[in-house]
């Protein structure tokens, strides 16, 4: 019986999902409006990352451009009051994709999307990659899946305007993962520029929402997805016997994967483990943290904007390494400390080697190395050369004094 109603609610909804497209492919033939940009994050998760700092700075420098949100309907809790929206696959959807001018999202918008003349595209990315990825990534699965899904992403990748870039790091990734006729923004990440213009309270203020009391050493978890069968999504770590190890004088803040929101990530019944896998905000959580814990997720290069111990466990790094390839060895470019057992992490913590002169010193060379461009501007950068079509080079490095510096803020 089950079958015949689901089958059904398909019979139901196809006529209004092909109708639906029919007014889109109609309303391509209206002008395209140079006023009205489009956001999307994660895809249509929600109000997060390089888009939605670049999206609060446009309307600081750009107002007369209206941006409006993608969200999944079951998403629009994520969107912060005063912030205009459209419910992915409604009419006002498919009005506002089929008008808008700009598209900017750390993730490719639908195929179905079509890219007008005139309209512009601009991939943010979610992180500088550590696993390989795109066409990079591709090389290790069998040929006949590899060829159509290059096919797939060399269509939506000849749909981008611009590409940012966090780090040379990222944007040298970027051209082999995703090779392309694109312009390369190598501008620091518009998402980490709060890392640098925060108020020196702000990490109090949040330690303080989530019920933090003072005094306490926080320590922030961010493990990264393992595949999306994955059932424990803390990774290898036992993060209740760490906590023990810690003492009563720390707090574990564990942050998910995205793919998690709404599982549980942490064991219950423990004021020293607190889940914030569904807090809105993982750069809050960054200022909140005294130090961070992660295996192989991007975390690592924004939370190093902030120079603060950073500890890599890196317990299956062979097998992680053998599945998914990388682009560089941790064990030999790691920003702090690394561990391959929670003995050797929890070593780590009692011996105080996580932020020990040795430890300094390998942060220092990992800052320079991913975090040269993370000057505060990077959200004002992209709004200047995207939406107000001003030539905007990258910021300062060590011994380049020959870049222009940006206009002053009015």
């Amino acid at each position: 019986m089950r079958s015949i109603k689901t089958q059904a609610r398909r019979v139901i909804r196809q006529p209004t999902r092909a109708l639906k497209y029919a007014m889109y492919r109609a309303q391509l033939r209206l002008p395209v409006d140079e006023r009205l940009a489009v956001y999307s994050s994660y895809w249509s998760a929600g109000y997060s990352c390089n888009p939605a700092a670049i999206y609060e700075k446009a309307r600081e420098l750009a107002p007369h451009i209206r941006g409006v949100w993608v969200v999944k309907a079951d998403r629009v809790k994520n969107i912060p009051a005063g912030v205009d929206y459209v419910v992915e696959e409604s009419p006002a959807y498919f009005w506002t994709i089929a008008r808008a001018k700009y598209f900017i999202g750390n993730t490719n918008f639908p195929d179905y999307v079509v890219k007008r003349p005139g309209s512009v595209v601009v991939q943010t990315h979610h992180g500088t990659p550590l696993k390989l990825m795109g066409m990079d990534g591709l090389a290790a699965v069998s040929s006949r899946r590899r060829g159509n899904a290059a096919e797939e992403l060399r269509k939506l990748v000849a749909r981008w305007d611009y590409s940012i870039a966090a780090n040379p790091q990222s944007a040298q990734s970027w051209s082999t993962a995703y090779p392309g006729r694109y312009e390369s923004l190598e501008y620091g990440y518009p998402r980490n520029d709060i890392l640098v213009n925060a108020a020196p309270d702000q990490g109090a203020k949040v330690r303080a929402q989530l019920g933090i009391e003072p005094g306490k050493r926080v320590v922030l978890y961010t493990p990264t997805h393992r595949g999306r069968n994955a059932t424990d999504l803390t990774g290898l770590l036992d993060v209740a016997a760490l906590a023990d190890a810690l003492g009563p004088d720390a707090v574990i803040l564990v942050r998910a994967h995205y793919f998690y929101e709404g599982r549980p990530a942490a064991p219950g019944g423990s004021a020293q483990v607190v889940d914030v896998t569904g807090h809105p905000r993982v750069e809050d959580l960054y200022l909140a943290a005294d130090v961070l814990i992660t295996d192989y997720s991007s975390t690592m290069f924004d939370y190093a904007v902030l120079d603060r111990p950073i500890v890599v466990f890196a317990a299956d790094w062979a097998e992680y390494r053998a599945s998914r390839g990388v682009y560089f060895d941790i064990f030999d470019a790691h920003p702090g400390v690394v561990a391959a057992t929670q003995d050797e992490l929890i070593d780590l913590f009692a011996s105080g080697a996580v932020d020990d002169e040795r430890a300094r010193q390998r942060r220092a060379a990992f800052r320079e190395r991913f975090c040269a461009l993370e000057d505060g501007r990077a959200s004002e950068r992209v709004v200047r050369r995207v939406l107000l079509g001003e030539q905007v080079d990258g910021p300062y490095r060590a011994g380049r004094a020959d870049r222009p510096a940006l206009p002053a803020l009015s």
